[in-house]
């Protein structure tokens, strides 16, 4: 709560991970309340690596009763990347159905049968993609069928290829109409990054990065221009950008000055 309120008036959103890389953290809902108490307003991430069917329905009406209204639908890291890997996922429903789970909520459907007794939910639904994905039928074809779930925005993971994200959005955002929201993510040190490639799914941080960081005099300065420039950068390319600062988010102010926002 400290770290979100440097963000206050700096940002549009904070996101709240669900469980991120499988690793224990306090509930998403829990924490999107006490943001929208502060009046900071949250997106709230939520996967179906822990939950059925029946646990997405309550939180979903929960989150609705509790006033947050922005949501990220995610299949979910597996069990394998956290710490706990002998925990027992659950993965009844994955992203493109949760999706329609809510469409279904914001319909006021009752998911057995009949209406919800208060009416329909007021949830704004999002999604994931990866635009440096090694397969870009599939990745078109999984946007179009997220989209059509009832996407309605996208979040991508850090992006470090310009010309990859360009592409994403004029061939395959930009005809749907989905606004897209690019993964800036800020790198510490040439050691953070390469600990990121080792065990963060999907990502790829080139070595040209690596070794920019590596001949920094102060890499954490030098982690902090890279993000700066990739927001310059990837403003005029998507709508909006998903600043990721790990355990360092105090440092996000610094990066929009930088990036001059």
């Amino acid at each position: 709560m400290e770290v979100a309120s440097l963000l206050r008036g700096r940002v549009h959103a904070v996101n709240v991970t669900d469980g991120s890389r499988a690793v224990m953290r306090m509930s998403s809902l829990a924490l999107c309340r006490l943001l929208l108490e502060a009046g900071i307003e949250p997106v709230l991430q939520m996967t179906c690596r822990d939950r059925n069917r029946i646990a997405l329905q309550a939180d979903l009406l929960g989150a609705h009763a509790l006033g947050i209204r922005n949501l990220l639908c995610l299949t979910g890291d597996p069990v394998r990347a956290g710490d706990q890997p002998a925990a027992r996922p659950v993965n009844e429903l994955e992203a493109v159905r949760l999706l329609q789970l809510v469409g279904r909520c914001n319909a006021g459907l009752d998911p057995v049968e009949g209406t919800l007794p208060d009416g329909p939910t007021l949830l704004f639904p999002g999604a994931a993609a990866d635009p440096q994905s090694p397969s870009w039928s599939g990745l078109a074809s999984r946007v179009r069928r997220k989209q059509a779930a009832g996407a309605r925005f996208l979040q991508t993971q850090m992006v470090m290829d310009e010309a990859a994200l360009r592409r994403f959005v004029e061939e395959i955002t930009a005809p749907l109409g989905l606004p897209v929201l690019a993964g800036v993510f800020l790198l510490k040190s040439a050691r953070n990054a390469r600990f990121i490639n080792r065990v963060v799914p999907g990502a790829c941080i080139p070595e040209v990065v690596i070794t920019r960081l590596e001949a920094a005099k102060d890499p954490a300065a030098e982690g902090v221009a890279i993000a700066a420039e990739q927001v310059q950068a990837y403003r005029t390319i998507a709508q909006g950008v998903h600043l990721m600062a790990v355990k360092a988010e105090e440092r996000i102010p610094c990066i929009l000055d930088l990036a001059g926002i």
